[in-house]
């Protein structure tokens, strides 16, 4: 079984206190939280990670991402 690869979007804002929150449109819930950006995107991705790990072992549908223009 081939794995299927699918990129979901994730918005980043600087936080008016200091440092970075992030969160997905596709996935209610899933965020993360940090003092860089960097690190706020790998935590992103991880959180992604289990968010759709979760959703899979509890049967749940998995979205599809959302296209996005710039």
């Amino acid at each position: 079984m081939e794995a299927t690869v699918s990129t979901y979007a994730i918005i980043i804002e600087r936080a008016e206190t200091g440092g970075y929150g992030a969160w997905c449109p596709d996935l209610p819930g899933c965020v993360a939280v940090a003092d860089d950006q960097d690190e706020c995107l790998r935590l992103m991705r991880e959180a992604v990670e289990f968010h759709l790990g979760g959703m899979r072992q509890s049967g749940e549908p998995i979205p599809h991402p959302t296209t996005i223009a710039a």
